[in-house]
C-alpha cells in the first residue's frame, strides 16, 4: 500500500458503500477518500460489536488491531493494513478490502485455498479436515491446500490464539498474497484455538518462521509489548509472549485434544 493510500485509510472520509449482512458484528464496506486517493475498506464500529460471554465488551476492534500489529512485527503481513480510527458510527477498526480472483477450472484450479468438495474430488496433496453431508445428505469434505502462505497464517493463529479461523477468513488476494481477516476474538489468555487449518497439526514449524517468532519474543520484551498493552490487557500480552516462547522451545504445530475444534459455521 502506498503512503497516499495509507493516509486515506487512516484519516480519509469514510463513505458507506454497503453492509456485510451475514457478519455477526456490524461490518460495513466503505471507501476511505482523501483527495484523489480512495481505498475500499471494511469498517467495524465498536458500538456494533455483539456482546460475548468470554471476551470483554467493546474490545474486539482493539484485538483486531493488536493482531495486525503482531503480524507486522513478525514481518509476515498476513493481515491487511488495519487501523483504529473514528468513523461515521464512532471509533472502530478500519481494514483494507481484499479483492479475490474468480475460480474456474477443474481440480485445485477451481478451488479456494480452503474449500468444500466431494470425497472423490480432493486434490492430491491437500488436507481433508472434516467430513460431513450437505443439505441433500450427500457426503462432502472440508479441505485446505498444503500452501506455505496458508501455513504461515496457521502459525500466526497459534500465536494470537485465534478462536475463529473460518474458511472464509483466509483470502488469496489478486496480488498473490494470502490474507487473514476477522481477528476480533483473538489474544485471550485461555487456549481458545478454533480453526479450519488443522492440516499441519503435529508437524514441525519451518525454521524461517521459528526465527521470526524469536524476533517477536525479543520485541515483546521491549517497547512492542508496551505498545500492545494499549489494546489488550497486560495478562494477554504475557500470554502471547508465553505462546511464542513455547513455540520456539518446541517448534511443532499443536495437536487438538480429541476432536478438532473448528469454528461454526466453518465458512
Amino acid at each position: 500500500m502506498s503512503a497516499e493510500e495509507s493516509d486515506a485509510l487512516e484519516s480519509g472520509e469514510l463513505t458507506l458503500i454497503g453492509r456485510i449482512t451475514d457478519a455477526s458484528n456490524a461490518t460495513l464496506v466503505c471507501d476511505a477518500v482523501s483527495g484523489a486517493n480512495s481505498v475500499r475498506c471494511v469498517y467495524k464500529p465498536i458500538r456494533g460489536e455483539r456482546a460475548l460471554w468470554d471476551f470483554p465488551d467493546g474490545t474486539l476492534a482493539g484485538r483486531e488491531y493488536a493482531s495486525y500489529l503482531v503480524s507486522e512485527q513478525l514481518g509476515w503481513s498476513v493481515i491487511p493494513h488495519t487501523v483504529l480510527r473514528e468513523g461515521p458510527f464512532g471509533r472502530g477498526m478500519v481494514q483494507r478490502w481484499i479483492d479475490t480472483p474468480d475460480r474456474h477450472g477443474d481440480g485445485a484450479a477451481g478451488l479456494d485455498l480452503v474449500d468444500i468438495c466431494t470425497p472423490d474430488a480432493v486434490p492430491e496433496g491437500w488436507f481433508a479436515i472434516l467430513q460431513a453431508t450437505d443439505m441433500e445428505g450427500n457426503p462432502i469434505v472440508l479441505i485446505h491446500a498444503d500452501d506455505p502462505r496458508l501455513q504461515r497464517m496457521a502459525v500466526l493463529d497459534v500465536l494470537i490464539n485465534n478462536a475463529d479461523r473460518k474458511g472464509g477468513h483466509a483470502l488469496e488476494g489478486l496480488d498473490g498474497s494470502v490474507y487473514g481477516v476477522d481477528h476480533g476474538i483473538c489474544l485471550h489468555t485461555e487456549n481458545k484455538l478454533r480453526t479450519v487449518l488443522w492440516g499441519w497439526a503435529g508437524t514441525e514449524v519451518p525454521g524461517t518462521l521459528v526465527a521470526d517468532v524469536g524476533g517477536l519474543i525479543s520485541s515483546l520484551e521491549g517497547d512492542f509489548g508496551v505498545r500492545l498493552g494499549a489494546y489488550i490487557t497486560p495478562d494477554e500480552v504475557v500470554a502471547l509472549y508465553e505462546r511464542a516462547v513455547d513455540l520456539v522451545a518446541a517448534p511443532v504445530m499443536p495437536r487438538p485434544r480429541g476432536r478438532r475444534p473448528i469454528p461454526w459455521p466453518a465458512f
